[in-house]
């Protein structure tokens, strides 16, 4: 008959493990996914890319109330923004404030509205992206010839008709811009990704 062994060592097979141990690898393993993954969004939502609402009908037939954009936050760490571009920025007259406009006049460019057209440098700037028949109406007192500095960019609605933009409160200066518009989310069925639009 064989000796029993009273060394032998028994070990617990996964299924046998106590439900603390089970428990709290679990936890363990929850916290280092959570860590990882925060390690991750925040400097994105933060330094790349933030999401951003549209508030009324300032860049009609382009842009809808309550449309969800991402703006690219990245692009212009590198680069300066382009005629045509669509931006987010902060109202100069209250910081607190984010409007969307468009990018129609780059530093060191004249602009001026004559004829309730837009005039870049003595020529006039073709806006395909309008309504059919939308004119740029200067405001009384406005901005309607100007000279941009160095930092500087006019920048209007594209329903010229209902937008508040640097017709009224001037050019914006490079340090207010935080991103340009790279993606339309919401709706669905709208679904775009943008570029800067040739001008002919």
């Amino acid at each position: 008959m064989p000796e029993s062994n009273n060394n032998e060592k028994y070990y617990l097979s996964g299924s046998e493990r106590p439900f603390w141990q089970k428990a709290s690898e679990f936890i363990w393993e929850m916290v280092r996914v959570a860590v990882i993954s925060l390690a991750i969004i925040i400097p994105v939502r933060y330094f790349l890319i933030q999401p951003f609402y549209v508030k009324g009908a300032s860049m009609e037939p382009n842009f809808y109330d309550h449309e969800y954009l991402i703006i690219d936050e990245i692009s212009y760490r590198f680069n300066q923004p382009q005629r045509g571009d669509i931006v987010v920025f902060k109202y100069p007259k209250d910081p607190k404030q984010f409007f969307i406009k468009r990018v129609v006049g780059l530093p060191g460019e004249r602009v001026k509205i004559e004829d309730n057209k837009i005039y870049i440098d003595g020529t006039i700037l073709n806006e395909a992206y309008l309504d059919s028949g939308a004119e740029t109406v200067l405001a009384l007192r406005g901005y309607g010839d100007v000279v941009l500095g160095s930092d500087e960019y006019f920048l209007l609605g594209d329903n010229r008709s209902q937008s508040l933009d640097s017709r009224s409160f001037g050019p914006v200066k490079r340090e207010y811009i935080i991103g340009r518009t790279w993606l339309r989310g919401w709706p669905f069925n709208r679904v775009t990704f943008f570029s800067a639009p040739e001008y002919k």
